[in-house]
């Protein structure tokens, strides 16, 4: 399993965002779920329509992104 066979991105859906395909599910909510420390058990109880692949195909997708695209951070200040 690839996140490509699992993230779409459809202009009539979410207004393009990327989603888990079949749902209407952002996976932006995923990750801010992951991010704010909820199992994937406990975002699939909150999303019935989510699977254990789709939770690891949303972080496969941030994965890439992050590979992808640079995004400036803070300088660590010398000590």
């Amino acid at each position: 399993m690839t996140w490509q066979q699992r993230i779409r991105s459809d202009p009539l859906i979410c207004h393009g965002q990327a989603c888990i395909s079949g749902t209407r599910v952002p996976v932006s909510v995923v990750l801010d779920n992951l991010a704010a420390g909820l199992a994937a058990q406990q975002i699939i109880d909150s999303y019935p329509s989510l699977t254990p692949d789709d939770i690891r195909a949303a972080i496969g997708y941030a994965a890439e992104l992050a590979r992808e695209q640079v995004v400036d951070l803070p300088k660590r200040n010398a000590a």
